[in-house]
């Protein structure tokens, strides 16, 4: 079945029953954006700033948007782009496109300019729909992407070089346009993060949407009575994976816009969320605005609060540790995926795995693993290797990229590009990202391991750790930190707190400034290693032929 086909299970089923919220913290503090003004108004805001649709006008405004589609020439396996922040429309946006039998193509709202126009190109994308926060970029690209002949705008004001959603859905019927859909049909193009230069286009089917679906019921055990407390941006494969254990169940997901630790936990008591996914400096930052007194605790209901999960990046054990000394009744889980496998769950700990935290876990349901050498051989339960994952949610291809494709899927198998190990159990650890991997000396040096050890220092917020180029040991480790607010540390006294390590992983270098991630929790190397290494690691790395 396709995917749409659960939204309108809901709409008949749960017809009058809230499916989304929207929470928007800094309403109260700022004017009224004109185009805000008429969504919210429309969909009956409050003055905090919060809207909700039922899961029968949810449905009502896909059709809408898809019936508009339809209207100006759009058909099966077009490709409509999506470059929204998230938004109580984005979700209902996403569906209509997958109700014409197009592809939804979300894009990373910190693209510039030009990384949206390749990547509009790079997906042969017909159409887009963009809110104002990206009036500046489209227009300077207008006169270069001939080929994307329809651009809706999603606001007020618009701009001459687009046409205005709110206008033209209005005089659109919401009836269902009845396009014939089947599991095998293209649903959806998403993005790399990026890490390696321009993204790569990554083509998903409506099976491996459904499959997510599953997979994230399967895990975490959703129920109708559930609420989801929705952070991160939904352009991304975690978020919308992750909601998609909403749509399945038929239950209510709150968009929060912001992850300042006060909004987080007001949200989680307000709407009574039950299940939280929070990204490791999400997490963090709550924790210490609770240790600083920023938070008490005893001020909100919690009591509902069921599961916390993280995923994105390897999860210090030091992290839930403390998090559990404030919520010791919560149930914690984590999750490992990549976009090429439809986001989280391809592997996942469980919530009765709480002893073997800082593992990623076993497979997930459906899903196969195996850690492999540069051969393709497995390796002997704990070495590292490299993590490969097979099931019903690994992607078609890389779109318009044959040789790509060719580099990651064989046989049937994503290669994924982590380097990680097995334990006794059979507990997968990840070590690294293979590109990351520091050899000094001859010795291969994992920073996450490094990095995981520096975490458990009560002053260091955040740390990140590269390699610099050496021209004796031929890469050296450094340790950028990021201290906790109020803090104070010194070279020395990192220096004397890793004695603990062995004296190869010992970071070389320590330098203190902020660790930059992306929107999704992931540490920003490449980022790091332009700023401190320039184009001599560069020149490094490709002679060691690992693609950055």
């Amino acid at each position: 079945m396709p995917i749409t086909e659960f939204l309108e299970r809901n709409a008949v089923l749960y017809k009058d029953d809230v499916s989304l919220v929207e929470i928007n913290p800094e309403f109260q503090e700022k004017s009224r954006v004109t185009w805000r003004e008429y969504s919210l108004i429309e969909q009956g805001a409050n003055d905090n700033g919060r809207c909700e649709i039922t899961w029968e006008e949810f449905d009502k405004r896909a059709n809408r948007f898809a019936n508009l589609l339809l209207s100006r020439g759009i058909k099966k396996g077009d490709r409509v782009a999506i470059l929204l922040m998230n938004c109580i429309e984005f979700l209902p946006i996403y569906f209509g496109i997958l109700k014409t039998g197009a592809l939804a193509v979300p894009l990373n709202y910190r693209y510039t300019a030009d990384e949206i126009k390749y990547c509009l190109k790079l997906s042969e994308s017909d159409a887009i729909i963009f809110g104002p926060e990206f009036v500046g970029r489209i227009e300077q690209i207008s006169d270069r992407i001939p080929d994307v002949k329809l651009r809706f705008y999603l606001g007020e004001d618009c701009p001459t070089f687009a046409e205005s959603y709110n206008k033209l859905v209005t005089y659109c019927t919401s009836r269902n346009p009845g396009i014939e859909l089947t599991d095998d049909d293209d649903a959806a193009v998403y993005f790399s993060s990026g890490t390696t230069g321009f993204p790569k286009a990554i083509l998903h089917a409506h099976r491996a949407l459904v499959h997510s679906c599953m997979v994230e019921q399967n895990h975490h055990s959703q129920t109708k009575d559930d609420v989801f407390l929705c952070i991160p941006p939904l352009y991304h494969t975690g978020a919308k994976m992750h909601w998609f254990g909403s749509l399945i169940t038929g239950s209510k997901a709150v968009l929060l816009k912001g992850a300042k630790p006060e909004w987080i936990i007001k949200a989680v008591s307000d709407e009574k969320c039950t299940i939280v996914w929070l990204l490791v400096p999400w997490a963090q930052d709550i924790l210490d605005a609770i240790e600083r007194g920023d938070i008490d605790l005893n001020k909100y209901e919690l009591s509902q609060w069921r599961l916390m999960h993280i995923g994105a990046q390897p999860v210090p054990p030091s992290l839930i540790k403390r998090w559990l000394k404030y919520f010791p009744n919560h149930q914690y889980d984590t999750n490992y995926g990549l976009s090429e496998s439809i986001g989280p769950g391809c592997v996942h700990l469980g919530v009765e795995n709480i002893d073997k935290v800082g593992a990623i876990g076993k497979a997930g349901f459906g899903w196969e693993t195996k850690i492999v050498d540069e051969k393709g051989e497995i390796v002997p339960r704990g070495e590292v290797g490299e993590l490969a994952v097979k099931g019903p949610g690994v992607m078609l291809c890389y779109f318009n990229d044959e040789k790509a494709t060719e580099d990651v899927l064989r046989d049937g198998w994503l290669f994924t590009g982590d380097m990680a190990q097995e334990d006794e159990d059979g507990f997968i650890y990840l070590v690294d990202r293979k590109k990351d991997v520091i050899i000094s000396g001859g010795e291969n040096i994992y920073p996450v391991q490094i990095e995981d050890f520096l975490r458990k220092h009560d002053a260091i917020k955040d740390v990140a750790v590269i390699g610099l180029p050496d021209s004796r040991l031929g890469e050296i480790t450094a340790a950028i930190i990021e201290v906790k607010e109020g803090c104070k540390l010194s070279e020395d006294e990192v220096n004397e707190f890793c004695l603990d390590l062995p004296r190869y992983k010992r970071p070389h270098k320590v330098i203190f400034a902020d660790v930059p991630r992306n929107p999704t929790g992931k540490i920003e190397k490449p980022k790091l290693r332009k700023i401190y290494c320039g184009e001599s690691l560069v020149a490094t790395q490709v002679e060691r032929k690992i693609e950055i």
